[in-house]
């Protein structure tokens, strides 16, 4: 088997031979290892030290283009270089590479097909109790909506099969780590996640300038994957709190209807409950008919898997 360890870099000189240097050079079932760096833009020697340390394959974009545009990026390149396995780290040293031969085992074994590093982050110093709550409340909501049990969802240190990069097709600039979460779990992807530790950080993060950009960024990312594989679920949940605000101002009118001075005085209650059910019929047909467009787009998926299998086929 052929494991390609992608690092995605913006500017990081100072990091990346630490990264480099710390990948392992051999895995108990797999034959080759390689690796990849995507330099998203940077203005600094990031590629004169990839170069140095020889890098198998270095992916260049001009400008930055943010991490979704570099999933994208590595994936084709990998799987043109015939990938089984993709592994991606980060190129700050976040991550111990040491953790790689633990990631890939389960791949290894057919046991999964994506795996994730759960970093613990109730244990990590130097994050905040807050910023500590949110990663659990994200992680739990990110659960919940992709029906996957992942304990640490953002998470960027993930193994990747093959046959999962084939299936994949992230739509975000921004990030993939949600998106790609939400289709493995639309589609059934096996995801299994293994325990490891964090170093301590090298420097602020560039994806976002504060905590909450990043929950507003990434939440956003969250609602608009699950209504593109589960919209019946999400307009006729909203449907539903309209449902119920109408019914209860339909009591109210009809409570003071029987019991007090008739319609006269509470015709508003009436004309609100119309106007609740009627924005609550609206949500429905919304569902319906995204409902339809993600059929359609699951057909298109499905060719689109073929013809990437086919596309992407080892040449004998």
């Amino acid at each position: 088997m052929k494991l390609i360890i992608q690092i995605p870099c913006y500017n990081e000189e100072k990091t990346l031979a630490s990264v480099l240097k710390e990948i392992p050079k051999k895995i108990e079932g797999i034959s080759e290892i390689e690796t990849m760096i995507i330099d998203d833009g940077s203005s600094d020697r990031t590629i004169d030290i990839a170069k140095k340390h020889k890098v198998n394959h270095i992916v260049k974009h001009i400008w930055n283009k943010w991490l979704g545009n570099a999933f994208r990026s590595w994936v084709h390149k990998a799987l043109k270089s015939w990938a089984d396995i993709l592994v991606n780290t980060d190129g700050d040293n976040q991550y111990p590479s040491k953790y790689i031969t633990n990631l890939v085992q389960p791949i290894i074994s057919k046991q999964a097909d994506i795996v994730m590093g759960d970093r613990q982050t109730a244990t990590i110093s130097h994050f905040s109790p807050l910023k500590k709550f949110f990663q659990w409340l994200w992680s739990l909501m990110v659960r919940t909506l992709s029906g996957t049990n992942v304990p640490d969802s953002v998470s960027w240190f993930r193994a990747y099969s093959r046959e999962s990069l084939l299936k994949l097709n992230v739509t975000s600039d921004f990030s993939y780590a949600v998106d790609t979460l939400m289709q493995a779990g639309s589609k059934k992807i096996k995801i299994d996640h293994i325990y490891i530790t964090t170093n301590k950080p090298t420097r602020k993060s560039r994806l976002f300038k504060n905590m909450w950009q990043h929950m507003f960024k990434t939440f956003s990312i969250l609602i608009r994957v699950f209504a593109m594989y589960h919209p019946m679920k999400l307009f006729f949940s909203i449907a539903a709190v309209f449902w119920i605000l109408a019914i209860i101002w339909i009591m109210r009118f009809l409570y003071f209807y029987i019991t007090i001075d008739g319609p006269t005085w509470h015709i508003q209650s009436l004309i609100l409950s119309w106007t609740f059910l009627m924005i609550a019929t609206i949500f429905v047909a919304l569902g319906v008919i995204w409902d339809l467009i993600s059929k359609n787009r699951k057909l298109i998926e499905d060719d689109l898997y073929l013809t990437k299998k086919m596309y992407y086929k080892k040449k004998k």
